[in-house]
């Protein structure tokens, strides 16, 4: 049974490990090498089964332990041109690497990658199909749900899907005018309402597991995202028609099955 374990997820560090107990890949990498390994452990993985490494941007939050983990273990990195370039400029690959171009194949999964929203030269997330057909995504940092986030996720069975903050924390709270612009804007970040408006769609058209990330510890809760994003499912059951949780900022061990 295929399987998403959210090790990492906030605005200081994502890392989502995908496929089985015995092998599988990552999709970013923003943690230091040893917060990893523990999270692995704490899983009853080890970083012997990652066979891919898989970026969606280079913000450091995204990318932090890709330096030290591709040193120590040589796993193959992937990642969008501009991004792949980004990432070699500044050193953090050790191995080989590769330009995320159409389908990639490990461990009989099948990899692709999709534009999204953001700011920077290029960003993106992935969606993961598996050999029985079952299909899972985890599509992060967008300021925007766009046509091509749609196509991409629409039918897929389980989405790790961002709701990064609430409106109203992000607009009453400390963060200077700049940075609110930033996250509120096309390129920034998505907020709960749409997260929520989104789910409802991925619902309808068959999306049974749903989890959001990349929650801000300052501009929002689980809480609140959950609530939000619940506001927008009332016309299906939790628990039966879909299931519904929140990535932790840190894993103490769990993943969802699909």
């Amino acid at each position: 049974m295929a399987r998403i374990y959210p090790l990492f997820s906030s605005s200081k560090g994502n890392c989502t490990y995908i496929g089985s107990k015995e092998q599988g890949i990552l999709v970013d990498d923003g943690v230091s090498y040893s917060r990893l390994c523990g999270a692995l452990e704490l899983n009853g993985l080890s970083p012997d089964c990652i066979k891919g490494i898989f970026i969606t941007h280079e913000h450091s939050d995204h990318v932090k332990g890709l330096s030290v983990l591709t040193k120590k273990k040589r796993i193959p990195v992937y990642a969008q041109a501009h991004t792949l370039q980004a990432l070699l400029d500044t050193g953090c690959i050790h191995g080989s690497c590769y330009e995320m171009k159409g389908c990639v194949e490990i461990c009989g999964m099948r990899i692709r990658c999709f534009s999204t929203m953001h700011d920077t030269s290029e960003s993106c997330g992935y969606t993961v199909e598996f050999e029985d057909g079952k299909k899972c995504a985890v599509c992060t940092d967008l300021g925007k749900v766009t046509e091509t986030v749609e196509e991409n996720l629409i039918g897929a069975d389980a989405v790790l899907l961002e709701a990064n903050y609430d409106i109203e924390m992000l607009r009453n709270g400390p963060y200077p005018y700049y940075l609110k612009t930033r996250i509120f804007s096309s390129d920034g970040h998505l907020s709960n309402d749409d997260s929520g408006k989104f789910a409802a769609k991925l619902v309808k058209n068959g999306t049974t597991r749903i989890i959001l990330g990349h929650l801000s510890q300052e501009n929002n809760t689980p809480e609140l995202a959950s609530e939000t994003v619940m506001r927008h499912l009332t016309d299906f059951r939790r628990n039966i028609d879909y299931m519904l949780s929140v990535a932790p900022v840190e894993t103490t061990g769990g993943f969802v099955a699909f």
